[in-house]
Formats: C-alpha cells, sequence, structure tokens
C-alpha cells in the first residue's frame, strides 16, 4: 500500500518531469497520486491538470492539423497519383485512438478515484469541469451517436459543476479563478460544439458581470488568474458577438 513518502515522492518526480517537459511521465506520476483514495490538494490538483492539458494539447494541435491537410489532400486529388487523403485519414485515426485512450483514463480516474474523495466544493467544482472538458474533447473528433453521447456527457458535467459553483450558501464566489475558468469552457462548449452563440454569449457575458460586481473582493492571491479568465471571457464575447453581426 502507499504510503505518505511514496506520495510526495511522486509529486516530487512530477513536478521533475514538468520542468524537463516530459509530459507522459507527468501523467504516470499524477496517476499514482490520484489512485491512493484521498482528495488532492490544491498543488496536486494542478498538477495532474497540467500533465493531462500538455498530453491531450498536443494531440488535439495533431488533429487538427491533420483534418485541415486531409480536406486539401481531398481537393486537389489528381488521377494516378497515389490516395494521399486516404493516407491522412489512416494517420488521423491513429491520434484519434491516443485521444480516445487519454480521454478515458483521466474520465475513469475522476469518476471512481477523485470524485468520490472529493471533500469541498472547490474540489467537486474542479473535477467536474474536468470531466467536461475531456468529454468535450472527445465531441471534437468524434461524429454521429458517439458525437451526440459526448456533448450530452459534456453538458451533465459542466452542469453539474455549475450547479455546486454557484450555489448560495456552499458555492464559490464569482470571481474564484475555479468558477470563472469553468465559465469560460462551459461557454466555449456552448458555441463550439453545440453551435449555440446565443448560449455562449449569456453564459459567458453573466460570469463576467457577476465577478465584475465582486471585483472589489476578490483576494490579492487569485487576482492575476482571477483577471486573466475574466480577459479571456471578454475577448470571446467580443468574438461572438461581432461573428453573430456578421452573420
Amino acid at each position: 500500500m502507499a504510503t505518505d513518502a511514496d506520495r510526495q515522492t511522486w509529486v516530487y518526480q512530477a513536478k521533475l518531469a514538468e520542468q524537463a517537459e516530459r509530459y507522459d511521465d507527468m501523467v504516470e506520476y499524477m496517476k499514482k497520486v490520484a489512485n491512493m483514495g484521498k482528495d488532492l490538494t490544491v498543488e496536486e490538483r494542478n498538477l495532474l491538470s497540467v500533465a493531462y492539458k500538455n498530453v491531450i494539447g498536443a494531440r488535439r494541435a495533431s488533429w487538427r492539423v491533420l483534418s485541415s491537410i486531409e480536406v486539401k489532400e481531398s481537393e486537389r486529388a489528381k488521377e494516378g497519383d497515389i490516395d494521399k487523403a486516404a493516407l491522412v485519414k489512416t494517420y488521423k485515426a491513429k491520434v484519434e485512438k491516443e485521444l480516445d485512450n487519454v480521454c478515458d483514463e483521466i474520465l475513469k480516474i475522476i469518476q471512481t478515484a477523485l470524485l468520490p474523495n472529493a471533500a469541498t466544493a472547490e474540489s467537486k467544482v474542479f473535477y467536474h469541469k474536468m470531466s467536461g472538458d475531456y468529454h468535450r474533447y472527445l465531441a471534437e473528433f468524434k461524429s454521429g451517436v458517439e458525437k451526440k453521447n459526448a456533448a450530452n456527457d459534456a453538458e451533465k458535467s459542466y452542469a453539474q459543476a455549475h450547479a455546486i459553483a454557484s450555489d448560495r450558501d456552499n458555492g464559490l464566489p464569482p470571481t474564484h479563478p475555479i468558477r470563472l475558468g469553468l465559465a469560460l469552457n462551459y461557454s466555449v462548449f456552448f458555441y463550439e460544439i453545440l453551435g449555440s452563440p446565443e448560449k455562449a454569449c449569456d453564459h459567458a457575458k453573466l460570469a463576467f458581470d457577476e465577478a465584475i460586481a465582486e471585483l472589489d473582493q476578490l483576494h490579492e492571491e487569485s487576482y492575476k488568474d482571477a483577471t486573466l479568465i475574466m480577459q479571456l471571457l471578454r475577448d470571446n464575447l467580443t468574438l461572438w458577438t461581432s461573428d453573430q453581426e456578421d452573420d
């Protein structure tokens, strides 16, 4: 059975892996910590999030590049030439398999090890939001029924996180970086996955306005994170509003 000393060792090794930009190794160390059956500290939560975000982020970027190349190769296919589009499609399927594996792995950890041991509203919001994010990543490249199911699961997770975060008595303040980060990602989900710009704008605007109203109560240690996310919310609002006007 893993001890506290093991935990400290794995956390330190994860930090080393982060500094060396070896995110696959970082994931392996943080998986061990996450599966210990205890709630994670703020530092451990962030390390787990950074590890998986970098591992999934590299593959999402690869998938987008390959999707773009596939379209171009399909458009300029010549008779007698090798089927480049088919080769790209095969390679893209390999990346999709990796995306599947990473998302399935972290979603299983969240459901079986993290949420059952989440002791605070902050932890619960963090894990439900994370679950929403990885279901959203699945919805980005899936099609048909699989895409619909991933989108439904993402919406459920985001909605659960939002309900806990905005609870009047036990939730998180509107200026809390985790609540703001949830609002940012939830609104992106509405815009990019559900294709609902009005919902996206409404959700982002409400979060931004609520945070502005309580900006004077923002703690100094979270000021930088909170205001950065608020800026991202405002940037998205500006972009999405102008897109709607163009349409």
